[in-house]
């Protein structure tokens, strides 16, 4: 017999094959997570390298450098201008670097290689072929004894033949250095001028070696610096034109006296000749004056030509007052350093003489 619940049955088989085979099939794969995307670091900008700022001109890091040419004995240029240094240190607070370069030449080269931090006390000549080379500037000029003016002079032995600038003709020339005005351009436009060719020209070292050098005889002449002598109190003093040399009749009683001044009588001895009276007290005796030349402006005290104007006016200022103390006399006013009695202000003006005589010989800084 069969029965109706066959179908039924049927079903129930049927299902549960249908979840046999479901519980059979592979799990689904997990789902990959996404990657996580890595920040880059952070990495700071470059700072550009700090450049340390400049020491101030004047400063103990950047002192201002003052410069004297060598035509006198190092030594006393030095210890005295120390001296000076010291005084404008003291009125201004500024700081100084007192050096004396090997040459004329060497020293404007220093100024112009240094524009913004030199002072130069340089001569006449050497002023002009500095303003033309980088446009250094005078702030004062030298006075002597009341001139702001000074000459070259021509010195032989006392007991030369030679009488005049024409017997020089052949002569052996002592001079100080190819870049002194007085020592040597001066002179050399003389001869030339007066057509007159020497012999050997023996650059010396300074002033006071080439008055040495016609005392011991090893040159016939020499030509250095000439400031005229101090007369005595009531007697009009010198002026060009006039007899250069000490009077004949005091040549005698010429000897330096106990404050190391070398007189002959009432006379006092300023030129060249008197720089060698410690070792030569006997110079006047055995060196004479055969000429001078004419006046030729004094030396100068001269800047950079981008010292700041504002420091430069305080070292002016304090430069006036030291002239007015004694420290003065011994530092430049020495007799034995640049003998400087004062200093008026100058002007570029008052060296157009000089920079004529440059103009016509075609001086240049290779020849100074």
């Amino acid at each position: 017999m069969v029965t109706k619940k066959f179908p039924y049955l049927l079903l129930v088989v049927i299902m549960i094959l249908s979840m046999g085979l479901a519980a059979c099939q592979p799990a689904a794969p997990a789902a990959t997570p996404e990657p996580v995307q890595a920040q880059p670091t952070a990495v700071p900008e470059p700072t550009a390298t700090e450049v340390p700022a400049e020491p101030e001109i004047g400063s103990a890091e950047h002192p201002i450098k003052v410069l004297f040419v060598p035509s006198v004995d190092a030594q006393a240029i030095v210890s005295g201008g120390e001296i000076m240094a010291n005084a404008l240190k003291e009125a201004t607070g500024y700081e100084f670097e007192v050096s004396v370069p090997t040459s004329y030449a060497a020293t404007v080269e220093e100024m112009c290689a240094s524009p913004t931090d030199t002072i130069g006390f340089i001569p006449s000549l050497g002023y002009v072929l500095a303003n033309q080379l980088c446009g250094v500037d005078p702030a004062f000029m030298a006075i002597r004894y009341g001139s702001p003016v000074y000459w070259a002079e021509f010195v032989v032995a006392r007991d030369s033949e030679i009488m005049t600038l024409e017997d020089l003709a052949g002569k052996t020339w002592g001079i100080p250095d190819t870049g002194s005005t007085s020592g040597y351009m001066v002179p050399f436009a003389m001869l030339q001028d007066a057509g007159i060719e020497v012999g050997e020209m023996v650059e010396t070292g300074g002033h006071n070696q080439a008055v040495k050098a016609v005392y011991d005889g090893s040159v016939d002449f020499g030509t250095v610096f000439y400031t005229p002598p101090l007369k005595p109190e009531g007697e009009t003093g010198w002026v060009e034109g006039d007899y250069p040399d000490i009077p004949d009749e005091l040549v005698d009683s010429c000897a330096v006296n106990e404050k190391d001044r070398l007189y002959c009588g009432d006379w006092r001895v300023l030129d060249a000749r008197a720089n060698i009276r410690t070792e030569a007290p006997d110079v006047i005796q055995k060196v004479r004056i055969l000429a001078v030349s004419d006046g030729i402006p004094n030396d100068t005290m001269s800047f950079g030509p981008e010292f700041p104007a504002d420091i430069r006016a305080n070292i002016e200022t304090a430069m006036v007052a030291f002239a007015e103390t004694e420290a003065w006399g011994e530092s430049i006013g020495h007799q034995d350093f640049y003998n400087w009695t004062g200093i008026a202000p100058a002007t570029d003006a008052d060296f157009d003489f000089v920079r004529l005589m440059v103009t016509a010989t075609g001086l240049t800084l290779a020849d100074y």
